[in-house]
């Protein structure tokens, strides 16, 4: 019986590129996993600081997941009704229109080396329009100093002319085309160089208040406009396009939502809402509010983001507050063997019954929003002979909800919309120890959802809405369902009392790597 259902039944797919690795999920029309498959790719360092990734790796890595998915569930193709794509946000590269293939690796969101550049503009005063444009801090975080650099330098020889012409030429004659992940997916499963609003928005060339790339930071950067991917909604009723029926899926099948990774689990928690937020745990954390049709200016050191646009609607602006450390923080506890694994944090976490006056600020990378600190270092104060590892540990948890609460009390002194309710989903938050910390913290209710694939609901939902699968956003609202809640029990005095001395930490941790103190 179970064979004749698969044969009617349609699902919806999502392609989840992330920094480490792919994923491909089914979803059902409840909005649960089906089928998954998922493969890592090769972290490239080629100097300190600098990240790369191979776009060749990444796509055949892409249509290995998606096979092995469907053949695990025994699916075929065409009962796809619809692909959605999310993916790592700012990771750059270059193709060559004609033949298809990258003119240099993709250079991943974390990679430093146009750090020179994003000071120069600081010195040049540019940062302010910079910011009221993209709603973006300078940072060599975003994409476009990552563009100009490999206009600049990435290597004519590997496009195989016999003559290449300049980089600069052939872009501006649309031959070499630009794109985040999102886009080089797109091109390879549709041929067509298309991106949607929310990874337009964080490559620092586009203006979020006119929903259109900017003249004059293409020209900043030196970017041509003939080599940018056409904007499209990110639930898209028109399609980005279809699959080839004789390529690799061996069907056409519409792709037609798409997301950057943050956006899309905003989308997959259902915050359609002006004051619904949600914050992702993984390596570092994610926290995005929904600001409705209003794109909110920070004063207190958070981005300004597209959230999410549907065909034919207004778009949904966010406030988003990256944190660069949180469950990084954990597995630097398993390198300094104070763990084995981060399972054990619960239990050794609970077994003091506070830090005894030790604060952990993970400040490894700098300090994120709301601080913005490239030269903060990780520090650990309040030691005393008596301090033992549960202490560290519980210190090292306590850390990731202090800094969730900087940015939560930054979001709401710049939108003046009061936080009711937090969604969480990552990696850290099946530890109940870290939801109830979190909510005594902030004195906000934590809502954990069953499915925490979110990032990858998220793109399917939106493929989903875009050709009908869903009809529209209050289905996919009860779709969501809850796991766990976590109400605050702490006393507010006593949460506010230890959130004040982790500020005092966090000034001790600030401007450590000064020159010469460290390279």
């Amino acid at each position: 019986m179970g064979d004749s259902l698969t044969t009617t039944e349609t699902y919806v797919g999502a392609i989840d590129q992330g920094t480490t690795g792919t994923r491909f999920m089914v979803f059902d029309h409840d909005g649960t996993v089906v089928t998954d498959a998922y493969e890592t790719h090769e972290q490239i360092y080629p100097e300190p600081g600098w990240v790369e990734h191979d776009p060749l790796e990444i796509w055949e890595n892409t249509k290995s997941v998606v096979r092995a998915a469907l053949d695990d569930a025994g699916l075929s193709a065409d009962q796809l009704a619809a692909i959605g794509v999310t993916n790592q946000r700012e990771t750059t590269l270059l193709w060559d229109r004609d033949t298809g293939k990258p003119v240099h690796n993709a250079i991943v969101w974390q990679d430093r080396r146009t750090t020179d550049r994003v000071e120069q503009l600081e010195s040049e005063g540019k940062v302010e329009e910079i910011r009221a444009k993209t709603g973006l801090e300078a940072d060599a975080y975003f994409s476009a100093t990552k563009a100009e650099w490999l206009l600049d330098n990435a290597d004519p020889i590997k496009t195989q002319r016999a003559r290449p012409a300049d980089m600069k030429e052939r872009a501006a004659e649309g031959e070499i085309l630009f794109g985040t992940i999102d886009s080089w997916l797109i091109y390879n499963l549709t041929g067509n160089h298309i991106t949607d609003v929310t990874n337009a928005s964080r490559t620092m060339l586009f203006d979020i208040h006119e929903m259109e790339w900017d003249d004059d930071l293409l020209r900043e950067f030196d970017v041509p406009r003939e080599s940018l991917p056409e904007v499209r909604p990110s639930s898209d009723e028109d399609y980005y396009g279809t699959t080839d029926p004789d390529g690799f899926l061996g069907a056409e099948i519409p792709v037609a939502g798409a997301l950057g990774d943050q956006q899309a689990a905003l989308f997959g928690q259902t915050c359609f809402d002006a004051g619904d937020a949600k914050n992702t745990y993984g390596t570092g954390s994610f926290f995005l509010m929904n600001t409705g049709n209003e794109a909110v200016d920070s004063d207190h050191g958070l981005l300004t983001t597209v959230g999410f646009q549907r065909s034919g609607e207004p778009v949904q602006y966010a406030l988003e507050g990256s944190i660069f450390v949180t469950g990084a923080a954990i597995e630097w506890l398993e390198d300094m063997t104070l763990i084995e694994d981060a399972a054990e944090t619960e239990a050794l976490a609970r077994s003091v019954d506070s830090t005894d006056g030790v604060y952990v600020v993970p400040a490894f990378t700098g300090l994120g929003a709301p601080h913005w600190d490239q030269r903060a270092r990780g520090t650990i104060v309040g030691m005393t002979r008596g301090t033992r590892r549960e202490h560290v540990v519980r210190a090292t948890l306590e850390s990731i909800a202090y800094q969730t609460r900087d940015v939560a009390e930054a979001m709401v002194a710049d939108s003046d919309i009061e936080m009711e309710s937090l969604k969480v989903d990552g990696g850290a938050v099946k530890n109940n120890f870290l939801c109830q910390l979190q909510a005594d913290i902030i004195g906000t209710e934590i809502a954990r959802p069953e499915v925490d694939e979110t990032t990858a609901l998220g793109s399917a939902y939106a493929a989903g809405l875009a050709v009908g699968y869903w009809d529209d956003p209050d289905e996919l609202r009860q779709n969501w369902r809850v796991d766990r809640e976590f109400a605050p029990e702490m006393d507010r005095d006593e949460a506010d009392r230890m959130y004040d001395r982790w500020g005092d930490a966090v000034e001790r941790s600030t401007d450590w790597a000064r020159d010469g103190g460290d390279d």
